[in-house]
């Protein structure tokens, strides 16, 4: 079975950026979107941005032109690029796939984003 494994998490200052990256291990059929989200402590899990084939991407009001997605398909990688970060951006950040065949959803094992001075 697939697998997504992210990568890039860490501290940064606030103003800074990072960089998430979320590798597919193995073979996804049929995906139908790629999003990204967020869980802060004590709080649910949210959407930050979502592709669709054929759709766009959406991003959450909270990021929209600081965050871009980004995918390199020839690598089976997916990208977040996170600019302008502020304390409140600070969560586990999770890559998530979407597809039309069993297991029809895929999850990263997280990475944690800390933004502070």
């Amino acid at each position: 079975q697939a697998q997504l494994v992210q990568s890039g998490g860490g501290l940064v200052q606030p103003g800074g950026s990072l960089t998430l990256s979320c590798a597919v291990s193995g073979s996804i059929d049929s995906i139908m979107s790629v999003g990204w989200y967020r869980q802060a402590p004590g709080k649910e899990r949210k959407l930050v941005a979502v592709e669709t084939n054929g759709g766009g991407t959406v991003y959450a009001e909270s990021v929209k032109g600081r965050f871009t997605t980004s995918r390199d398909d020839a690598k089976n990688m997916y990208y977040l690029q996170m600019n302008t970060l502020k304390p409140k951006d600070t969560a586990v950040y999770y890559c998530n796939v979407q597809s039309s065949t069993a297991p029809y959803e895929y999850w990263g094992q997280g990475t944690q984003v800390t933004v502070s001075s």
